[in-house]
């Protein structure tokens, strides 16, 4: 089979056809939505700035091609990918099997042969069943080939907690991912985010771990006309900082943004001006930017919903520790997810997720305007 697949890859066809016997098939879609953008700036959805990007890739770049469970036929089980299925027909837009394993290791072989696969699981919570294709296969080939081997494949999909859906569908995997050499780890935000950041994973040489958030993907957000072209692109590795502040930093990512800006609002009544950096990139983390940030505003409260042990926050803390303490004025404050499996019950799932009310707190903690955790304990 691979070596069918490298002597097509050589005459620069695309090779694709050769999955489609291991592939399930159904019949195509009746309609499709069209998408048309204005040259002004305008609102999108984040589930339309993923959809555009991934439409623009795959029109730039041949060797482009999404494969996942129900993303052809009934256009991605959160309509990410709508409409592509008609316009690049079954050879590169496949849907497979629910098998995990079988469909990303299939991706990383043909990513080893030149093509630039984007691999979507329903939640990653399930790339838990490929997780050793996505570190031992993807992750190691550059290194362990001495360079000669270059993996360009985009694993993507929703990350962390949605609503109601229980521990086994509600887990952030930032930390995971990012521990591990030989990954790019992404989680956007905002619109201008998945739209930048999604088109930098899938021209990447390398591959890339590219975490959604389900929550996120009906929320509409402003994009200048320049995020609309088709050659805009973020840098991966670089931090934006939302909002700009003089008395405390707050490190963020993916939906836990949103959170760190509202809490930024309610700080502000008190006259405490609040810096929010979006982290975009976990791995590499940009820890310039957030260095730069805490010598200015001497302290620093990093917020994730993730779990707190050997977490993204845990990380950034102690990259502050090492390189900035001395500008400290005050302890770090860490938020993070409950260190318990998501509850299913709504009133437990609440408490187990960070909320903006926790950052408030956390902030006003860090620039002594309340009474410390110790202190209110007795």
């Amino acid at each position: 089979m691979w070596t069918t697949l490298r002597q097509k890859v050589g005459r620069g066809g695309f090779p694709v056809s050769f999955l489609r016997q291991s592939l399930q098939r159904i019949q195509p879609a009746a309609s499709v939505l069209e998408r048309t953008f204005s040259t002004a700036a305008k609102e999108m959805t984040v589930r339309d700035a993923l959809n555009s990007a991934l439409d623009e890739e795959m029109s730039a770049d041949p060797k482009v091609f999404l494969m996942g469970e129900e993303v052809g036929e009934y256009q991605g089980a959160y309509k990410i990918s709508r409409g592509l299925l008609e316009k690049y027909g079954p050879d590169r837009v496949l849907d497979t099997p629910i098998t995990e394993a079988g469909f990303t290791g299939i991706g990383v072989g043909a990513a080893y042969y030149g093509l630039r696969p984007v691999v979507e699981f329903m939640t990653f919570n399930f790339s838990m069943q490929a997780i050793d294709h996505i570190i031992n296969s993807a992750a190691k080939s550059n290194y362990m080939s001495a360079g000669q081997i270059n993996v360009p494949i985009v694993f993507r999909g929703p990350n962390g907690a949605a609503a109601g859906v229980g521990a086994q569908h509600s887990q952030c995997f930032a930390a995971w991912y990012s521990s591990c050499p030989g990954l790019k780890v992404l989680a956007p935000y905002s619109s201008e985010d998945a739209r930048g950041l999604l088109k930098a994973a899938i021209r990447d040489p390398d591959p890339v771990v590219f975490l959604e958030n389900e929550l996120l993907y009906g929320e509409s957000f402003p994009v200048l006309a320049e995020v609309l072209d088709s050659s805009f692109c973020l840098p991966i590795g670089k931090a934006k900082i939302e909002r700009e502040g003089k008395h405390v930093t707050i490190t963020a990512f993916s939906k836990m943004v949103g959170y760190a800006l509202k809490a930024a609002e309610e700080l502000s009544k008190d006259g405490i001006n609040a810096e929010v950096i979006n982290l975009r990139s976990i791995r590499p983390l940009d820890r310039a930017t957030i260095n730069a940030s805490v010598r200015k505003t001497n302290r620093l409260v990093t917020v994730e919903e993730g779990l707190p042990q050997h977490g993204v926050g845990a990380e950034i803390c102690a990259s502050v520790v090492e390189e900035s303490f001395e500008y400290l004025d005050a302890p770090v404050e860490r938020i993070a997810g409950a260190d318990v499996p998501m509850p299913y019950a709504a009133n437990l799932e609440r408490i187990a997720v960070p909320q903006v009310e926790d950052i408030v707190r956390a902030a006003k903690r860090a620039c002594y305007r309340s009474v410390s955790l110790a202190a209110s304990a007795y």
